[in-house]
């Protein structure tokens, strides 16, 4: 079995002003998405606020995902937990549903890497649902060595895809690429795309981030495995100061929400309390850099490949 490859957008759970999950936008992000060409999606991540929700809610999320855009790309569900018992019954469920994957990261603070390892092994062998090893260790406190990753992947034959979000992530991948067999297990980058274009040089096998415009993504990781790698550079290059502004710890989310509202993709861009908002100045800075990027006049459709190769500065030149 070989890894998931591609472009795997990361999905934000919109939600009312009252705090209840906006089932209409979540709809409509669901099919923009895969209106955009990705690969993928995947929900109830981290940028899901996942660990936000009821057990309810999760299903209820997964079940309209499913019926939106399930025959369409490949659905990918969040099913970490804090406890071995409780991943099991979520990814048990994500498969009853009809998911084609599982993310699962390590349990949040685990001091052990034996205990880690078991984590998974029981996950795996308790539900027939490829696996993506999340190696994300900014939220769970937990730092799993490149060798490590290798031996989880090896010894599971469904875990065939590590999503790689410790920095620096281009080395990191190349380290797990020199001891694994590239054809066979994949590793895709995170942390917002800031370093995509370089994880496609160390033989990345494409990204599942949330960047608030998957189909710039899917555009570099088409030029760059058509061999058009300066193509894919100067897309990467002309968006990396809005890709680098999205993905500020701490209030990325708010901002992609923001960005997701401008685009008509979700209704309102409130996280579940308790959460960090936007001030003014940050609002300022995204009507900026759209501007700049030459993004202001398309937000509410899909980019176009021409229109991402335009110069930028255009837009902003005229303020």
């Amino acid at each position: 079995m070989d890894g998931f490859r591609g472009i795997y957008a990361i999905m934000a759970t919109p939600f009312h002003p009252d705090g209840s999950i906006d089932e209409a936008s979540l709809r409509t992000l669901a099919k923009f998405q895969a209106d955009a060409g990705v690969d993928g999606v995947t929900i109830l991540g981290i940028l899901g606020e996942a660990h936000k929700l009821t057990e309810a809610e999760r299903r209820r999320v997964i079940q309209i995902c499913m019926a939106e855009i399930g025959s369409r790309v490949k659905v990918i569900v969040g099913t970490s937990a804090a406890a071995t018992d409780l991943a099991i019954a979520y990814t048990k469920e994500a498969k009853a549903l009809g998911a084609h994957g599982s993310m699962v990261a390590p349990p949040t603070n685990s001091k052990s890497l034996e205990a880690v390892r078991e984590y998974y092994r029981r996950v795996h062998d308790a539900v027939d649902l490829p696996m993506v090893v999340q190696d994300e260790p900014t939220f769970s406190n937990v730092i799993m060595p490149a060798a490590f990753l290798v031996s989880v992947c090896q010894a599971l034959p469904r875990a065939r895809t590590i999503k790689l979000e410790e920095w620096p992530s281009p080395l990191k991948t190349e380290q797990v690429l020199k001891q694994i067999d590239p054809k066979a297990t994949s590793v895709l980058g995170g942390m917002g795309g800031v370093y995509f274009y370089e994880e496609l040089n160390r033989g990345a096998a494409g990204t599942m981030t949330g960047f608030a415009f998957p189909e710039i993504l899917v555009e570099i990781q088409k030029r760059f495995t058509s061999d058009d790698r300066a193509g894919a550079r100067e897309i990467f290059y002309k968006y990396a100061p809005l890709i680098r502004y999205e993905g500020q710890q701490g209030i990325g989310l708010a901002l992609r929400k923001e960005i997701l509202k401008r685009r008509g993709l979700i209704a309102h861009n409130g996280l579940r309390h308790p959460a960090m908002g936007l001030d003014p100045s940050s609002n300022d800075e995204i009507t900026e850099l759209l501007d700049w990027s030459g993004l202001t006049p398309i937000l509410t459709r899909v980019v176009s490949a021409a229109e991402m190769m335009a110069p930028p500065g255009r837009a902003a030149a005229k303020r």
